[in-house]
Order: C-alpha cells, then structure tokens, then sequence
C-alpha cells in the first residue's frame, strides 16, 4: 500500500491510498517538559470517526475519542492539553507505568538470594509504579509509525541498570495500534540483560460518557469478568488471599452501575480503599491470545468499552484519590470518581507474594502484556 504524505496545519499525515481503508497518523509537537525536553503527540484515525492521540511522555494515551449513538463524538479519557501540566501531575493519567506497576510492599523484594530496596514513595508504605521516575516521567523515543489499515506508533525507552533500583538494563516497548473494527491495542514488551521483575500496565482512567462529564464516571455501567478478587491491608497492600466476589460489593459479574455500593461502609475494603482500589483475579487462562475481561458502558449515549488482557489480573481503581485540585483538558476540575481504571497486569506485591503468579524476566526472555480497548455503540 502506498500513503502519501499531506501537510495538516503544519503536522505530517500519512494517509493511505487504497479505498480498503481510511486510517491515517498524524505527528506534531505537544510541549515540553520542565527540563526542556520536546514532546510529541501521534494521533490515530479510522474510517469512523475513532481516533486515539499518544504522546511521548509516559507514551501516555492523552486522548480516546468515540462516538454516541447519535454520532456525536466524546473523548472517554481523563487527561491535559500539554506535556507540562502531565509532568506536575501525578496521578498517571493514561500513563505506561512500570517498570513494575501497582504497589511492592515496603518498596523491598529478594531475588536470587540478593534483597533489593525501591523508592517508598506511596505513603511510605510501598513501592508505587516504578518510582519516583518510573516510566511515566521520561520521555520515549520513536520507534516506528504508520499508516495503513492498522495505523500505529510504536515508542521505545531503555531503563538502565539499577534504575530505581531495579536489577538489569530492561529495553521497554510499548505499540498503540487502531485498527478499523474500532480497536485500540496496546502491546508492552521487555528484555533484559539480568533476572528481574517486570510488570508493565496503562493507567488509563475512562469515562464512556465523556471525560468531564457533569455526573462523573459513577454512572458507568461495569461488568468484570472475575470470580475473586485479592482483599487488601491497611496500607493498600494485598494480603495474600483471593476471596470471592460473590454477595459482596465487589461482584461486577453482571453488568452493575459502578457507584451503587461504592459507599457501602458495612464492606471494610471499600473503606480502607475509599472505594474501589483492588486487583481482580480475571477467570480464563492468561498469557494467550486477549480474552474479554471488563466492559464499561453508559446507557445515555450507548457508548461501551470492552476491555481484553492477556494478563491474570486487573487493577480496578475509580479514581478515589483524585482531590479538585487539577482541571483537565475540557476546563474541567476532575474530582473524586471522574475516571474508572482497568488496569490489565500482574498481581500487586508479586514479588513477595509466592502464590501469585510469577513477574520474573530472564535474559533471553521477552514480557508481553497485549490489552485491547475496543470501543462500539448500543442501540
């Protein structure tokens, strides 16, 4: 297929020729960072009207815009208008996080017979994210991208050895690739010269019926498929177990307004989390092609997210520690409930935690972590 290059307000587009397909990439500045580092932003298109903006800091999803049923079109994730207010803000709006994301227990794991201590920058309670400048605070190089049927940007950053205290220099990648069935896929990818953890993830937080809405994200209608979920301590860490989710507020199984017991204090893990703030154990066999997990929906404007992961588990967060104090890219201020994350990974506090499953990477070895968003319309 051939694209041909066309100038748009001062921004290279690659737009392809054949009547197969519509998709086109757009590239053009997105700020800098405090420290004078150029930004970048990516926008992808399809023939209907979805498109998903990606910018080099964090490679951060900035934007995902889908339509209603009405064809009017929303942006459905929380984030800014520039690389600077990304960069003093940090609640990882539609950041990659990683190395290892979620939360290590006293920011401290044993590998091979060797103890390793990360920053304890949540609460001084755990590691969080991959550290005080994890992924989500430098800025990716660009690897590839392109127009086409499947149009993509693929970013790449290399996290030298010991960086935040992590063993082995781990070559990270991450693609964001939209095809025209209306499906972001995002893949991570590792390697590494020395044994290590790694546990790579979007931060993402959604609201289908608009980011910025006047009623939040707590209308959202949620399903997850999982028949257990693992509880959390006091300081947010899990404890070990996986409980089920059956008669409890955390059962999504069926589809379920998100807010109608995220205020039940009878259920002391909704109070310690201020909410929902948990890793669900997804049911079906991971690390093979993507199945469904989650699915988010708003029966006004019949948007809905699907949501499919390769991985064991999924980060359910709504947002709860989001305070007033930032406005985002509509000039609205995002409050507590804004957004809703569904975060496809491996388990919290892994590396300490012998039953759950493995995030240990081997030289020669290569992590993988597919999520794909798909985005469609209910009559």
């Amino acid at each position: 297929m051939k694209l041909k290059p066309i100038a748009v307000c001062g921004a290279l587009v690659l737009t392809a020729m054949s009547t197969a397909s519509a998709a086109e990439l757009s590239r053009k500045p997105f700020g800098q960072t405090p420290s004078g580092e150029a930004v970048e932003a990516f926008t992808l298109t399809n023939g209907h009207g979805v498109s998903a903006t990606v910018i080099t800091y964090g490679a951060t999803l900035q934007s995902l815009i889908a339509p209603d049923r009405a064809g009017h079109k929303a942006d459905i994730v929380l984030g800014f208008s520039d690389a600077a207010t990304y960069a003093k803000n940090a609640s990882y709006f539609g950041a990659t996080v990683g190395r290892f994301a979620n939360r290590i227990a006293n920011g401290r794991f044993a590998l091979d017979g060797k103890t390793y201590q990360l920053a304890v920058n949540n609460n001084g309670a755990a590691a969080l994210h991959g550290g005080v400048k994890g992924f989500d605070k430098v800025v990716w190089k660009v690897l590839d991208a392109k127009s086409g049927p499947t149009a993509s940007v693929t970013l790449g950053y290399a996290s030298p050895d010991g960086d935040e205290g992590y063993p082995g220099a781990l070559n990270a990648t991450a693609t964001y690739a939209l095809d025209e069935q209306d499906q972001l896929t995002v893949t991570y990818g590792a390697t590494t010269d020395k044994p290590t953890i790694v546990n790579i993830t979007n931060h993402a937080l959604f609201n289908v019926a608009g980011e910025g809405s006047a009623d939040g994200a707590m209308g959202n209608v949620l399903t997850i498929l999982a028949d257990g979920y693992t509880p959390v301590d006091a300081k947010l860490i899990p404890t070990g177990e996986i409980t089920p989710v059956h008669s409890t507020p955390f059962d999504f199984r069926k589809p379920t307004v998100v807010g109608e017991r995220i205020r039940d204090a009878r259920d002391p893990q909704l109070v310690i989390g201020r909410g929902y703030d948990h890793n669900y154990v997804l049911n079906g066999k991971s690390g093979g092609a993507p199945r469904l997990i989650a699915r988010l929906a708003d029966p006004k404007s019949g948007r809905v997210l699907e949501v499919l992961s390769t991985e064991p588990g999924v980060q359910f967060y709504t947002g709860n520690f989001i305070d007033g104090t930032w406005v985002g890219k509509s000039g609205k201020i995002y409050r507590q409930g804004d957004g809703i994350a569904l975060e496809p990974q491996h388990f919290p506090d892994a590396p300490n935690k012998p039953q759950f499953a493995p995030v240990r990477l081997d030289p020669g070895q290569t992590y993988r972590n597919v999520m794909v968003f798909k985005v469609s319309v209910a009559k």
